[in-house]
């Protein structure tokens, strides 16, 4: 498809569809698929949720999913960059939607006290034995994609296009979607005019949704500074150059960066996560290692913030009086960087549409941007300039939500060991969001 034929089809999908997707037939069509494939589906979620996999060792995982898509009728291609997925329906002429979920856990020993809590313990890449949880909820994620999935197929007489869904490894490292696109993506499958992905939400109610246009998610920096010195005795400290007072000092001035030269109305964070240094009470060490996160919107304060923390290490180190081949070494790990998830606001405002007329506008939340990261991003930084929605959906039982907001007791977060989502309304609520956002994509002219 030529750009100017790319433009011109984006125009009239922004509109409003001429369909009355309220139609209570179609709206009965979804609900009752939806019902019947639910007692499957959450055997599904728990078996998923017992069995989590580490980032790049999706194996299993990626096999469950792609054969819920197969059974759907889906063409799919399994360990696409790694243990992607990519499933593809045709339905005639029209837009391409595509669909993503991403497959990884995270290396968290789950405390939920859940029958079908995850048990699982692995030696990670690193060689270390980490218990294993899904703990952000990609289970969750997995389980309304298949259950879209099997929604759309059989409802394929009420929309005309391509889907595109794809299963993408390795969000929690930042490097699934990236590792998809190297792999040819774009390239090898049609080309998407919209991406689509849900996130649950572990302050939200089951139930409901939330939807931001601009920025939802942050870019995130990782970052390796090692403060060097000339180590001694604690007795003597007059013949060293102490690398931890120097950290301390570099770690109090880049708080600095954010509030004195970022300007107020741009948001940023750096978090200082880790700091290891020295063995032994009476030893002045050689060197200290600091483990750091930046996090911004947009591009241009992401790249002043590392300017700036280079500087700042750099000026301390003068300022302690240590040489130039003791300057501290500071290094972006730069396959870690996640970019900033950008929510196109006329799509996003679109959707949010559809969701108020499928859910009830009460169902519907407008939530604030989030300075955590999210590779999804990535799929709509490439030249075709995708369009993307990433939208949350509640995973909190209600009355734990309100007895939060009552007492000032915060809910378990995302990545808690103790984050347990309810599975009952939020997969449903999921599905249906993701179908409704689908039928109006790829409505029939």
């Amino acid at each position: 498809m030529n750009a100017p034929t790319r433009i011109f089809l984006a125009a009239l999908l922004f509109a409003p569809s001429s369909l009355l997707f309220a139609a209570d037939g179609l709206h009965g069509l979804v609900a009752n698929k939806v019902a019947a494939e639910y007692p499957s589906l959450e055997r599904l979620y728990q078996d998923l949720h017992a069995h989590p996999e580490l980032s790049l060792m999706e194996e299993k995982t990626s096999a469950k999913i792609a054969a819920e898509l197969r059974q759907a009728g889906f063409e799919v291609t399994e360990k696409f960059g790694g243990y992607g997925i990519v499933g593809v329906l045709k339905n005639g002429p029209g837009p391409t939607l595509l669909i993503r979920t991403d497959l990884d856990g995270l290396p968290v020993t789950e405390e939920t006290g859940l029958a079908y809590a995850s048990q699982t313990r692995v030696s990670n890449l690193s060689g270390q034995t980490v218990g294993v949880m899904q703990a952000c909820g990609h289970d969750i994620h997995m389980t309304v994609f298949t259950g879209t999935a099997r929604t759309l197929a059989a409802l394929k007489d009420h929309w005309s296009g391509t889907l595109v869904l794809i299963g993408q490894p390795a969000e929690e490292l930042g490097v699934g979607a990236r590792a998809m696109l190297t792999a040819g993506l774009y390239r090898k499958f049609p080309v998407p005019d919209f991406a689509i992905a849900v996130h649950d939400s572990a302050t939200l109610p089951a139930g409901t949704v939330g939807t931001v246009e601009g920025y939802i998610m942050a870019n995130v920096d990782s970052m390796d500074i090692t403060v060097h010195g000339v180590g001694g005795h604690g007795a003597y400290p007059h013949t060293t150059k102490d690398p931890i007072v120097l950290a301390a000092r570099i770690i109090g001035a880049l708080q600095t960066i954010i509030s004195r030269e970022t300007r107020p109305t741009d948001p940023a964070v750096i978090t200082v996560g880790s700091i290891h240094g020295g063995t032994k009470h009476n030893i002045i060490p050689n060197e200290v290692k600091l483990q750091l996160t930046l996090r911004s919107y947009s591009d241009g304060v992401r790249l002043h913030t590392i300017e700036a923390v280079k500087r700042i290490c750099r000026g301390e180190a003068m300022a302690a009086g240590l040489p130039e081949d003791l300057m501290p070494t500071i290094t972006l790990v730069g396959e870690q960087f996640t970019p900033a998830t950008y929510n196109n606001p006329q799509l996003t405002r679109r959707i949010r549409g559809v969701l108020n007329t499928w859910l009830g506008a009460e169902q519907v939340r407008t939530i604030e941007a989030e300075m955590g990261g999210e590779d999804f991003s990535e799929f709509g930084r490439t030249a075709e300039k995708v369009p993307l929605c990433l939208f949350r959906i509640g995973a909190v039982a209600p009355e734990k939500v309100a007895e939060s907001e009552r007492t000032g007791v915060a809910l378990p977060s995302l990545h808690s060991s103790k984050f347990a989502p309810v599975s009952e309304p939020t997969i449903k609520t999921g599905i249906t969001a993701v179908t409704a956002a689908a039928l109006d994509l790829l409505a029939k002219k």
